[in-house]
């Protein structure tokens, strides 16, 4: 029965793959480019060292992205509010950290902690305007997303915690080498894999251990699927909602720290803001569990590092967006299309089984 869930899981992303392969295909050739030069092309230097160091460096990032959102999916709570959570997050974390005279542990530890609980704290607006006011979590995060962007803009250009960092470039002060988390260059000699990449692995094991084998977890999921059932048997949801909430900011302020800490050093006005609706879109493709979400980001990340090769083809660049687009959809569909099937095979097992049950009786 265990393998053929795990078949059955794996027949949703298979169909989302092929489909989106042959719509690109389809694409290519209506634009009158070559099909397999264009895909062994980014294949070949998608699996070279370099890009692999990229990938794995952008996949610890959308890997944190995707879990931030997916803690929120288990209670269907759409915390769109991503992007706002992990940019504030990292500006704390970057004014804090350039101000420590601390050895390397405990520097990046209070590094951590400040970016979580600065996105905790954003994240939990949202949550008291939900409980407290009614309002949507989907248009309150939204709306927060614009004003850290503001908030931010205004403290880097108007205060004393922006400096200039380079030509026409405006940031905080540079993080000393004791509160940086550089990593290591074990696959390409020339460009090292993020530091953070080990601990984003422990924060998937601490998510799975959360949500599957505690209290908590149990409550959340149950909540997730039924809340009135949920409500039935004690748990509190205003309660959760605020717990959940909470939750997901505090692993959103981490998604900004492995490019800060791996590689800038410094938050300016071009540090990337749109991380967390990718995340959207990852946490969807894993069905919101740690292993899936870590397929996930590594594939959207390859996309991501190899299309650079579709530019030197003469092929749009879109075009590896338009890949991660069809993919997301088809294997949203798939999955609906599977359980939906699953389930009528669980009622006509049941139906045999009660029709056994009658004649024996």
């Amino acid at each position: 029965m265990n393998f053929r869930r795990l078949a059955t899981s794996l027949v949703a992303p298979a169909i989302g793959l092929v489909v989106s392969l042959a719509a690109t295909a389809v694409i290519l050739i209506s634009i009158d480019a070559s099909v397999t030069v264009i895909f062994s092309s980014m294949w070949n230097y998608g699996t070279s060292p370099r890009a692999m160091t990229l990938m794995l460096n952008l996949a610890t990032v959308y890997f944190l992205s995707a879990l931030a959102v997916s803690i929120g999916f288990k209670m269907n709570l759409f915390n769109i509010g991503v992007n706002g959570q992990y940019i504030l997050g990292s500006l704390a974390a970057a004014v804090v950290a350039s101000n420590l005279q601390l050895p390397k542990v405990a520097s990046i530890t209070v590094t951590i902690l400040t970016a979580m609980l600065v996105g905790a704290a954003w994240a939990g607006i949202a949550a008291w305007l939900k409980v407290a006011r009614g309002v949507s979590e989907v248009i309150s995060t939204i709306m927060l997303n614009f004003i850290a962007i503001g908030i931010i803009s205004y403290l880097i250009v108007r205060t004393s915690i922006g400096t200039e960092t380079g030509v026409n470039i405006r940031g905080t002060k540079l993080i000393p080498e004791s509160g940086m988390l550089r990593g290591n260059a074990f696959i390409d000699p020339e460009t090292k894999v993020y530091g953070f990449l080990f601990i984003s692995i422990f924060v998937g094991i601490g998510y799975w251990f959360l949500l599957n084998r505690t209290r908590f977890g149990f409550d959340l999921r149950a909540t997730g699927k039924s809340a009135s059932a949920a409500r039935t048997s004690g748990v509190q949801s205003t309660r959760m909602i605020v717990t959940t909430m909470l939750l997901s900011g505090a692993v959103a302020g981490l998604v900004g720290l492995p490019y800060l800490l791996g590689q800038t050093g410094s938050y300016n006005l071009q540090f990337p803001t749109e991380w967390g609706f990718i995340g959207i879109a990852i946490a969807l493709l894993g069905r919101n569990n740690p292993v899936g979400i870590a397929f996930g980001a590594i594939f959207v990340a390859f996309l991501d590092v190899s299309s650079g090769q579709l530019v030197l083809e003469g092929v749009p660049r879109e075009i590896s967006t338009i890949m991660q687009g069809l993919i997301v959809i088809v294997v949203v569909i798939s999955y609906e299309v599977v359980r939906r099937n699953q389930v009528k095979s669980e009622q006509r097992s049941v139906a045999r089984a009660l029709a056994k049950q009658e004649v024996s009786a």
